[in-house]
């Protein structure tokens, strides 16, 4: 059995799924609204299955929150939700069908089944929602969200607990196991120019393209006066795929759904671990989990 990976498909996101498909079986892709609205993150799916050859189905989910915001990320990724220096992925004409049906299946179907989740967690509380009944199936989601300690979109919340904290909340509340790859975590690993030219100078056969998408993601960093950039998502499939890399501590975790400055700010309380609802990562090994992230893109196997 395989892993299914819930993405909002940015460059961060590519690089993740690229990870994951080394290493592990890839079920299932379902897609959501975050880096980008849900129009371009298909867009940016047909690109990558185009690139990269992927025959793994991928299915179009929320195009929106559980309440119906729509929080994007574009004004740090652009419109594409990709940045890049010139190459980017070839556009092709999205068809996609709907989430929620396939992901239902695939948990009829398997037990004990691992969820890689890199955006907001929208497609899986629509299936908590709708099937709680399969939610025993879910041996635990791995999820790229939430600061322990501040956040990125805003002061108080990473990105993808802030643009549908209601989800969050709900699979809590249903007692989902949670391993939550917040911002402190993935902050430890970080890329530079020098990788940047590593990739180009690498064998694989689509180095310029992952080149010019590492390129662009550095960016995000270079504009802001700094000169690295964390590795976000492929540091939370980097969790999954090598935990003994990584240290975990029992958490139990709560989001904020109000509050004028804080709505969608993560709450860790490590101090009780008797009344956990999740984990935490609490250490890892900054450099093996950097060298894990990008091989994926130096190598083709």
């Amino acid at each position: 059995m395989g892993i299914w990976i819930d993405s909002d498909m940015g460059a961060d996101d590519l690089f993740a799924i690229l990870l994951v498909m080394q290493h592990r079986q890839v079920d299932g892709i379902s897609l959501s609204f975050g880096n980008a609205t849900l129009a371009q993150v298909e867009q940016n799916a047909v690109g990558a299955v185009g690139a990269f050859g992927w025959t793994v189905p991928i299915w179009a989910g929320a195009d929106r929150a559980i309440l119906g915001s729509v929080e994007t990320a574009e004004q740090i990724h652009g419109t594409s939700g990709m940045r890049t220096r010139g190459v980017a992925l070839p556009v092709g004409k999205p068809a996609f069908a709907p989430a929620l049906p396939a992901l239902c299946t695939w948990l009829e179907s398997n037990e004990d089944c691992e969820v890689l989740a890199l955006g907001p967690l929208t497609n899986l509380a629509t299936l908590a929602l709708s099937r709680p009944d399969l939610l025993s199936r879910i041996r635990q989601i791995t999820w790229m969200g939430g600061g322990v300690t501040s956040g990125n979109h805003t002061p108080s919340a990473e990105f993808n607990a802030f643009a549908d904290p209601e989800a969050l909340a709900i699979l809590l509340a249903r007692n989902v196991p949670i391993c939550m790859v917040d911002l402190d975590a993935c902050r430890q690993v970080e890329i530079t120019e020098a990788d940047v030219s590593d990739v180009r100078a690498s064998d694989h056969p689509q180095n310029e393209l992952l080149a010019d998408l590492l390129g662009g993601y550095l960016d995000i960093a270079l504009t802001r006066g700094r000169d690295t950039m964390a590795l976000y998502d492929p540091v939370a499939a980097a969790a999954l795929l090598r935990p003994e890399l990584f240290t975990f501590s029992s958490a139990h975790i709560a989001t904020e759904l109000s509050g004028t400055h804080c709505r969608g700010r993560t709450i860790v309380d490590t101090r009780n671990p008797d009344q956990a609802n999740g984990t935490v990562i609490s250490g890892l090994d900054s450099g093996n989990v950097r060298t894990l992230c990008l091989s994926a893109l130096k190598e083709n196997r």
